[in-house]
């Protein structure tokens, strides 16, 4: 999985520096096409997949501001 994240950011990476290439040599049409659809890409496929990637295996309880983790924190507070 961390090897496609790589190369699937790779080919976004490259695909908006094309598309900004396109777009400077005066295809305005086909320049902000590639753009638009590698911002696409990137937001709507791209980051889903990351997130799910970096989350797996993590308790998402422990990053919350829950009641319990509040008042673990004002423990750590007063021994300080």
């Amino acid at each position: 999985m961390n090897l496609f994240l790589k190369i699937f950011f790779l080919s976004l990476l490259i695909s908006l520096m094309s598309g900004l290439y396109i777009n400077s040599t005066g295809n305005f049409l086909l320049g902000n096409k590639v753009i638009g659809f590698t911002v696409l890409t990137s937001a709507f496929v791209f980051m889903p997949i990351f997130l799910v990637h970096r989350w797996k295996g993590k308790n998402l309880i422990d990053y919350t501001l829950s009641k319990e983790n509040l008042e673990k924190l004002r423990d750590l507070e007063q021994k300080k």
